[in-house]
């Protein structure tokens, strides 16, 4: 029986090299796919433009933050092919209005200084444990240069615009993981919890010595949870 067919969607100034561990642990378990959410302005825009990167045929879909936003639009897009969710490090609920505000804020700043709004956002992603790891830094960093401002704001707004994927969990029906970072203070437990209630037999993980990047701060409990996870999808 061949592998099954995985969408990874990284998160805000995020690319491929966010599930890279993942890439390389899941190697014999799925075919994986990442998508770009760099050129979209809208969730919708975003889960659509990845959803016609992904093989004929059904397919999971692994999403961590604002790619979480997307798996859940990938879920209400092309529910018949979706046979697996997972949500990292997430959240169903809508933008409130201070984080819109805050949002509004920063995308100022990123026009004039967008040093200043990576190096802002470092201590919001990572434990301070991790934030003395100059590899890991390095690789955040890294990957929001590449990302680039401009992306930055079309995300940023995406984010802004979401609606509320609360009133649609309920209907998900395949195999669902929900995990997040104990210390994830951008999308804390209690948002997961809320998650994980309302998706018929999802499952909860919590990672220990985590924040919000949980495929890099905890690589080798997030591949094994999503192979865990993939071993039970119907094919």
């Amino acid at each position: 029986m061949s592998n099954p067919n995985l969408l990874l969607v990284p998160g805000l100034l995020s690319d491929r090299r966010l599930w890279q561990a993942q890439l390389d642990g899941l190697k014999h378990a799925a075919e994986c796919t990442v998508a770009d959410v760099s050129q979209a302005d809208t969730v919708a825009g975003m889960a659509s433009a990845a959803i016609a990167r992904m093989p004929p045929g059904p397919f999971a879909v692994a999403g961590l933050s604002m790619g979480g936003y997307v798996a859940l639009e990938v879920m209400r897009q092309a529910a018949p092919r979706v046979n697996g969710l997972a949500l990292l490090d997430t959240s169903a609920r809508p933008d409130s209005d201070q984080a819109t505000a805050d949002r509004r804020r920063m995308m100022k700043m990123a026009e004039s200084d967008f040093d200043r709004v990576v190096n802002a956002l470092l201590p919001k992603v990572l434990l301070p444990a991790h934030m003395r790891d100059a590899k890991l830094v390095a690789i955040v960093k890294a990957m929001a240069v590449t990302t680039g401002k401009d992306a930055y704001c079309r995300q940023q707004e995406a984010i802004i615009g979401r609606i509320d994927s609360r009133p649609h969990l309920a209907q998900i029906d395949c195999p669902t993981l929900v995990l997040c970072g104990r210390d994830d203070t951008l999308t804390p437990v209690a948002l997961h919890q809320e998650m994980a209630n309302a998706i018929p037999g999802a499952r909860l993980v919590i990672a220990d010595q985590c924040g919000h990047l949980s495929p890099l701060e905890q690589p080798q409990l997030v591949t094994m949870n999503l192979v865990h996870w993939l071993s039970g999808l119907k094919r």
